[in-house]
């Protein structure tokens, strides 16, 4: 698993779904069947989970490993001062996606547990699972046009930073899709997280998000030309700048739509 650092740029408290019952509370399963469902899914999938403590200033990438009874065991991350801090948090959130669906649930506590000889994360069994599907994340194709380009920050093996751009295939709500070179898609691999990249949105300003590389596939166009398209989930996009997004989405899409019925 990759490993995640403390953000140091993080502030503010970060805003969960599932900490929000009375605005998302339709989308909250207490059944234990139910939960077990949802975390059973995970735990198949071996699904990219990110876990938030200390507010949301600190988290993690996990999975989940096995579900034993009434207990979960997730899998460490790679830095074991960032482990140790999520053992003394008294409150975890958990977040994941699968089949673009956001899934959420809240641990009181970690403890230090075993699975297969290797030391992991241990935890009581949520009381719920927020499972939210938004509909509202239309994947919009940017136009050709007027290109989003994408820039962002990374280390090297050799722990020195470079600066990586690309162009935005496509954005939602939930994420974008990067088109990169092979070089490129090859340093970026799945569960790598791109803090503070930048994306200058047409007529909206400068969407700053975290990302996580979720996906990879390589593409050949009619041309004959190959490029790796790059699927990357937003991590905790603040509200505001979700609004952007969102504005951006519907003003291109109406545009688009004004261009093929012959309006404008």
């Amino acid at each position: 698993m990759e490993e995640i650092e403390t953000d140091q740029d993080v502030q503010t408290p970060l805003q969960f779904e599932i900490e929000q019952p009375e605005e998302y509370a339709q989308y909250l399963l207490h059944a234990k069947a139910e939960v077990l469902a949802i975390l059973r899914s995970l735990s198949q999938r071996r699904a990219l989970i990110s876990a938030y403590f200390d507010e949301g200033r600190s988290f993690l990438l996990t999975s989940l490993l096995a579900i034993d009874g009434d207990n979960l065991i997730l899998e460490l991350g790679r830095d074991d001062e960032v482990n140790r801090q999520a053992l003394a948090a008294d409150h975890i959130v958990l977040t994941a996606t699968v089949d673009k669906v956001k899934v959420q649930f809240t641990l009181p506590r970690l403890v230090a547990a075993r699975y297969g000889g290797r030391p992991a994360f241990g935890a009581a069994l949520p009381d719920k699972v927020l499972r939210l599907q938004r509909r509202e994340f239309f994947r919009l194709s940017t136009p050709v046009a007027r290109p989003v380009k994408f820039t962002s920050s990374i280390k090297r093996p050799d722990r020195s930073v470079m600066t990586i751009e690309a162009s935005l295939l496509d954005i939602s709500g939930g994420g974008v899709g990067l088109m990169a070179t092979p070089a490129l898609a090859a340093l970026l691999p799945r569960g790598c997280v791109l803090a503070d990249c930048k994306m200058a949105l047409p007529d909206e300003g400068l969407l700053v998000a975290n990302l996580c590389v979720r996906n990879k596939y390589e593409v050949t166009t009619r041309a004959g030309s190959r490029y790796v398209r790059i699927g990357c989930e937003f991590i905790a996009l603040p509200g505001a700048r979700m609004s952007m997004v969102q504005r951006y989405i519907t003003r291109v899409e109406r545009e688009r739509k004004a261009r093929l019925s012959g309006m404008a």
